[in-house]
């Protein structure tokens, strides 16, 4: 069980987490919401949980719960800029459907 994040995304990890001026990494969660029933939830990392699972990649560390895991694995976390926007991509290759805006997922 993995989860990896490219180089781009880890250095613009690495830039948040030093202007916030802590943190251990960033989690990446699921969260049912949506047309399609789940969604990415992001969050900086202070501390750890018992249960929680740590992948580093590029020098990021990547808490993931293992409820969450079960559904994110083997995924690819991105970070992308297109013309004026921003933000993160997923390649999860456990996607079976994602709604037409693109916020939510079904595996």
């Amino acid at each position: 069980m993995a989860l990896t994040i490219t180089e781009t995304a880890a250095k613009h990890v690495a830039s948040q987490l030093e202007n916030r001026g802590k943190g251990l990494g960033i989690r990446v969660a699921i969260t049912t919401t949506g047309c399609s029933g789940m969604a990415y939830v992001l969050e900086f990392v202070d501390e750890l949980n018992p249960a929680d699972e740590v992948f580093e990649d590029h020098g990021v560390k990547i808490v993931v719960d293992p409820k969450s895991l079960v559904y994110i694995d083997g995924t690819e976390m991105d970070f992308v800029k297109v013309g004026v926007n921003e933000g993160f991509e997923f390649r999860n290759p456990n996607v079976k459907g994602e709604c037409g805006c693109g916020e939510s997922f079904s595996v």
